[in-house]
């Protein structure tokens, strides 16, 4: 799991939580159910079966692989459209080419992260490039989907490219992990990710038995998903292991620890940490709108069709028909705001 590695820890900034902080506990552990996505790739949907007003302000979370595609395997997803949320996929192993409509996106790869603002609206495609598709190989990531407020739904459609060696990086005080910020803030440490909805996004690697400490603000829900490995959660040690989300209340201070015997394909305990300031507003979601209300989301549908959401590229071929879009990333649902 290579995304952004450090050979001596001991050079790189410290955090660590207040000793007299609340630590929080643990209200949920859930283990994400295994599917397919776009043409065909494995995914973990992390989120599922949690209350999504625990998970204000986030949406959807998807871990992508880890898998070893034989040459000819690799797969992406068609173009389709989205309105009012953002995108953020970030690749730990491998590589992934993202267009829009409007002339955006790139590639990234190893420890980068693509950060997408759907806002008002528009069209886009993920794909493997050309040469990975021939020659196979490693890929795993994941695409996580932050709310917008109602007033930014209608924003203009924007482009953040997060390269990996942007991302800032800090351990704890004995050294036992590497911490990748790579949104927000982590004990007055930034990360590079401009967030329309304030939220703090975090890669970290614990070695075998060591144990994060974290300062964690009390106005952020907390969000612990464990990529890979084998651990606890919280002062009364609530075991966790690899596909698992553990929600975390009340407190100012996170509290992780890696056991001491991994798996030997797993040597360390990977952990994608998340908070933000939950927007409490009503949530009308459909495949690949997130709105407001029932109404605007079947707008977004009739926008979509009517070619609003804008034109794929001459070069492409036709975007996804309207009713197929409910198979896109979710099937529907409507959610009441707390």
């Amino acid at each position: 799991m290579p995304a952004v590695t450090v050979s001596d820890l001991t050079v790189l900034p410290r955090v660590a939580a207040d000793p007299q902080a609340k630590v929080r506990r643990v209200k949920s552990v859930t283990t994400a159910p295994q599917g397919f996505e776009g043409e065909g790739f494995p995914v973990r949907r992390a989120f599922a079966g949690v209350d999504m007003a625990e998970l204000d302000p986030f949406i959807h979370l998807d871990q992508m692989g880890e898998v070893e595609y034989a040459p000819g395997e690799p797969k992406g997803t068609p173009w389709h459209p989205h309105r009012g949320f953002e995108t953020v996929t970030y690749i730990i192993d491998g590589i992934f080419d993202h267009k829009d409509n409007h002339g955006g996106g790139g590639t990234i790869t190893n420890g980068d992260t693509q950060w997408m603002t759907a806002g008002a609206g528009l069209l886009h495609i993920e794909t493997p490039p050309e040469h990975l598709v021939l020659s196979g190989g490693l890929f795993h990531g994941f695409q996580l989907w932050v709310n917008l407020p109602a007033a930014k739904k209608w924003s203009k459609p924007a482009y953040q490219d997060i390269r990996a060696k942007d991302v800032s990086l800090l351990t704890t005080p004995d050294g036992g992990a590497l911490l990748r910020v790579i949104a927000g803030d982590l004990g007055g440490y930034k990360g590079p990710g401009s967030t329309q909805t304030p939220i703090t996004m975090v890669h970290a690697t614990l070695a075998p038995g060591a144990e994060l400490r974290l300062p964690w603000r009390p106005d952020y829900n907390a969000l612990v998903y464990t990529l890979n490995g084998k651990g606890t959660v919280g002062d009364a040690a609530q075991p966790v292991k690899m596909g698992q989300l553990a929600v975390l209340i009340d407190g100012a201070a996170l509290v992780i620890k890696a056991d001491r015997n991994q798996e030997s394909r797993s040597p360390t305990m990977d952990l994608l940490i998340l908070g933000g300031e939950p927007i409490r507003e009503q949530v009308a979601w459909m495949g690949p709108f997130v709105m407001n209300t029932k109404a605007e989301v079947m707008q977004a549908f009739e926008d979509f069709q009517k070619g609003l959401l804008g034109t794929i590229p001459a070069e492409h071929i036709a975007p996804t028909k309207a009713q197929d879009l409910v198979g896109i990333h979710n099937t529907p649902k409507e959610v009441q705001g707390n």
